[in-house]
């Protein structure tokens, strides 16, 4: 006989050895078994359970392979059954570790582990997403998704109606008065085995017809009365591990062929294996399973997809045939519907059956008519389909059907805007027709409407605007007639603020937070300051001026452009005086575009601070004491100099700008024009002398040397190790450490050299580069061809002169 698996390949080249390997596992420390016929089980330890299950695992053998050795050797189905129950009570009470525990795969159901997979589901992407914007036949996406898998749930109850195949299994637990349990595998040639009873066979019945075949064979074999009712002994009879079986999916599928599905596999799940109907020519409507050369059923996929009917998503049995023709007619529906695609449509259904496909017309369909491209013999035609005709039109291959959009119009809209209580959209419509019933619908006017004009903007019948407009005050009025109103009509009332500049009023000056405000009417000066944060310290409150426009028009040209008037205002926001006029001054209100102005006291000044440091006696910062304080005055404040201190290098920075400054002189004479006056921030720092002298630039060595007193400035180009080709000799300066710079001077022959001081530095420039020099292999080359032609000019002139 030709085995086919490996597991059963094993079982039957270790057959001959079950004996010896069972008789191994039960000798040893379980003679005791030996010793107690009568009650094996009961005397055994749970770490001998633990040992002697161990020991079986060792061996390769299955639970259902020991316990059918074991009872061929006398073992009873009591013995075993208690063996099983001691098992499961250590693994709940003590949880043994996983690597311990009890395999239980031959009691639960799994899946055979040959099945055909789909390819693309090895991919990565979990779903193949088209990126092409060409319209998809309706159902195809079905079968794109790789999570979608339409495998069988192996956590329901065994089918009644399942057909029981070669390699199947099939538990059978028997309790009450006589207890037992069977794992049994059902053959190649279809039966299965119980032990000490003849093959039982079935192939190729129900499951509920094997369980009763099984079960009156138990009787036979010793169970009287198993499953009857009164005997008290009962017998389930259930499926676990179940079998393979192969299909072949032929015709118009992505990926025809013989693919090996579970025994619960279904249609769906065979044709997900196939990729499914093939889009371009298959049917999704006529999938026929072939069973015997007959057609057992047909699957429409429209009836799952849309109504989840899964009556004809029949279970596969072996060798079962799924047949996919091809389409008879395809339809495109597009435009304004729910799902726009391909649709497949079958005799005798019309296009209100298609329009269920697309799940009908959209929210903003043109619902009045269909716009249909049909195919003929030579060219194509343009059909409207009302409404009434959908139900009966009958839809031909090729055809091709666009729902158009509905307009953006309104057939019955008229607008309000501007100063109305609720402006927006309202409905031509009997009692709303006129001006006046509009205004009232808009629970009318707002206080600052403008009465003297408002203004209809219509839509003529070429689609032109026109504008029209009436005196609104005679209008509410009654003082005219009311305007009567048409469609796409809208009517704009003006406020009176959008007729005029945008009010507003300004403070500047000595107050907390200066601003440009809105006008707001019967505003003071008094609060306008109380707005603006009040009074500043340093303001002056009895000098503030208002600044107003001229707003009277006159024959001939002003000399003053504007109003200027003053206030008196005390801290507490009390107006004293007004100037000129006193007596009206609480009364005083600003007007739009006026501008205060806060004035700052005269001797209020915020304090003003200088910074001295290094070699005087108390450095630190220093307030201004007056406005003609100068640098003098700050070093006496310091306590004067120190011994170390070296004016010729002192550095004086304003606003972190060093300023060149020699202040050597200035102790001596307070007088010189080196004395400057301070401002707000200066900074003086007066260094020790340095000793050192630094060159930069265009010298062999830039470095910093020690300063000589009878050096000078080409003694330290020499310590530098001299120029270089490239220096800018006649440019060199020296860069004092008070910021003043002393720069190389010449006339005529004469060159005088700047001084060198401790702590300069003595800068050499390069010279700039020129790229248009010629490199002397360019100019060696001019020089040839300058030679060659002179050689032959006078080769020339020779030969002229013979």
């Amino acid at each position: 006989m030709f085995i086919k698996d490996k597991l059963s390949h094993f079982i039957h080249r270790i057959r001959p050895y079950q004996v010896v390997i069972l008789f191994f596992l039960l000798t040893g420390p379980y003679s005791v078994i030996a010793q107690q016929p009568r009650s094996r089980v009961d005397q055994l330890s749970d770490e001998d359970v633990q040992n002697f299950y161990k020991k079986a695992q060792a061996s390769g053998l299955s639970e259902v392979q020991i316990e059918q050795a074991a009872m061929s050797q006398g073992y009873t189905l009591d013995d075993i059954a208690k063996m099983r129950k001691r098992m499961t009570q250590m693994r709940t009470s003590t949880s043994l570790p996983q690597n311990q525990q009890p395999s239980e795969s031959s009691r639960g159901r799994s899946l055979p582990s040959n099945l055909s997979m789909r390819i693309d589901s090895l991919s990565p992407d979990t779903m193949r997403r088209d990126t092409s914007r060409k319209l998809k036949v309706f159902g195809a996406s079905l079968f794109e998704n790789a999570k979608l898998s339409f495998e069988p749930n192996l956590r329901i109850a065994t089918p009644r109606n399942y057909v029981v195949g070669p390699d199947d299994e099939i538990s059978i637990d028997i309790s009450g008065a006589s207890t037992g349990a069977f794992q049994l595998k059902v053959s190649p040639d279809g039966a299965v085995k119980v032990p000490d009873l003849a093959p039982i066979f079935v192939s190729g019945l129900t499951i509920e017809q094997a369980e009763q075949r099984i079960i009156s064979r138990l009787r036979q074999g010793g169970y009287q009365g198993l499953g009857k009712p009164g005997s008290g002994t009962s017998a389930n009879v259930s499926l676990t591990n179940i079998r393979s079986i192969q299909v072949i999916l032929v015709g118009e599928v992505v990926r025809p062929g013989t693919y090996t599905i579970s025994s619960l596999g279904s249609v769906l799940n065979a044709l997900y294996l196939a990729g499914g109907p093939n889009p371009e020519t298959g049917s999704f409507r006529k999938i026929n399973v072939v069973r015997g050369n007959r057609v057992v059923r047909t699957l429409d996929l429209y009836d799952f997809i849309l109504k989840a009917d899964q009556r004809d998503n029949i279970r596969l049995q072996d060798q079962d045939v799924i047949r996919v023709a091809d389409y008879e007619t395809h339809v495109e529906l597009t435009g304004q519907v729910r799902r726009p695609a391909i649709f497949e449509v079958l005799p005798g259904e019309t296009l209100k059956t298609v329009m269920s496909f697309a799940g009908g017309f959209a929210d903003d369909a043109y619902r009045a008519s269909i716009t249909l491209r049909r195919n003929t013999a030579r060219e194509r035609r343009i059909v409207t389909i009302t409404e009434d005709q959908i139900a009966s039109f009958v839809p031909q291959r090729g055809d091709k059907y666009e729902v158009g959009k509905i307009l953006e119009r309104y057939e019955n809209r008229i607008q309000i805007a501007g100063a109305i209580m609720r402006p927006g959209d309202y409905s031509l419509e009997p009692g709303l027709e006129t001006v006046r019933q509009l205004i009232s619908r808009a629970e009318g006017l707002r206080k600052d409407a403008f009465m003297n004009r408002a203004t209809i903007i219509r839509e003529r019948s070429d689609l032109d605007r026109e504008n029209v407009s009436f005196d609104l005050g005679k209008l509410m009025r009654g003082e005219i007639a009311d305007v009567p109103l048409m469609r796409q009509d809208s009517l704009t009332i003006l406020s009176i603020q959008d007729l005029r500049e945008k009010y507003y009023v300004t403070i500047e000056g000595a107050v907390n937070k200066p601003d440009t405000v809105e006008f707001i009417t019967n505003m003071s000066v008094a609060d306008l300051i109380a707005y603006a944060g009040g009074f500043q310290e340093g303001a002056k409150p009895n000098l503030i001026e208002v600044a107003r426009r001229i707003r009277q028009d006159s024959a001939g040209v002003r000399t003053t452009t504007q109003e200027i008037h003053r206030f008196s205002v005390d801290r507490n926001l009390q107006i004293t005086t007004v100037e000129g006029n006193s007596d009206k001054s609480a009364e005083f209100r600003l007007q739009p575009f006026d501008i205060v102005y806060v004035r700052t006291s005269i001797n209020y000044e915020a304090q003003r601070q200088v910074n001295i440091y290094g070699e005087v006696m108390q450095p630190g910062t220093y307030v201004i004491f007056n406005r003609q304080e100068r640098i003098g005055d700050i070093i006496k404040r310091a306590g004067g100099l120190k011994p170390e201190a070296y004016m010729a290098g002192a550095q004086f920075r304003r606003q972190g700008q060093l300023i060149g400054n020699d202040l050597r002189n200035l102790i001596a004479d307070p007088g010189v024009e080196e004395n400057l006056l301070l401002q707000d921030g200066d900074t003086l720092l007066i260094p020790r002398r340095s000793e050192v002298v630094t060159i930069q630039g265009g010298v062999l060595n830039p470095s910093s040397i020690s300063y000589k007193a009878d050096y000078k400035f080409d003694d330290y180009i020499s310590e530098a190790g001299g120029f270089t080709d490239n220096a800018r000799i006649s440019k060199a300066y020296v860069n004092y450490p008070n910021g003043r710079k002393a720069r190389t001077r010449r006339f005529l022959f004469f060159t005088s050299r700047p001084r060198v001081e401790p702590g300069s530095t003595v800068v050499i420039p390069f010279k700039p580069i020129d790229s248009n020099r010629l490199s002397p292999i360019e100019r060696v080359g001019i020089l040839s061809l300058i030679g060659t032609l002179a050689a032959t000019a006078t080769s020339v002139i020779i030969n002229l002169r013979k």
